[in-house]
């Protein structure tokens, strides 16, 4: 089976950005860790305390119905 590695939403955008400069690779790595990071708590919150009936309940009531 291939090992395929999908690429997230933050590594997409930044790939964007270094491309016409915007962003410094270190600025990059520090937001894939964070992002990594927020996606580990929220599984680790969401296992421990299984308060949400999904995943899309999860997002709105975190970061926000608007984001």
């Amino acid at each position: 089976m291939e090992n395929t590695k999908k690429q997230t939403a933050v590594e997409w955008l930044f790939e964007q950005y270094k491309l016409i400069g915007m962003v410094t690779t270190a600025q990059v790595e520090k937001a894939k860790e964070m992002d990594k990071q927020q996606k580990i708590d929220a599984y680790d919150y969401h296992r421990c305390i299984g308060n949400f009936e999904n995943g899309e309940q999860y997002y709105n009531e975190t970061y926000g119905k608007n984001n």
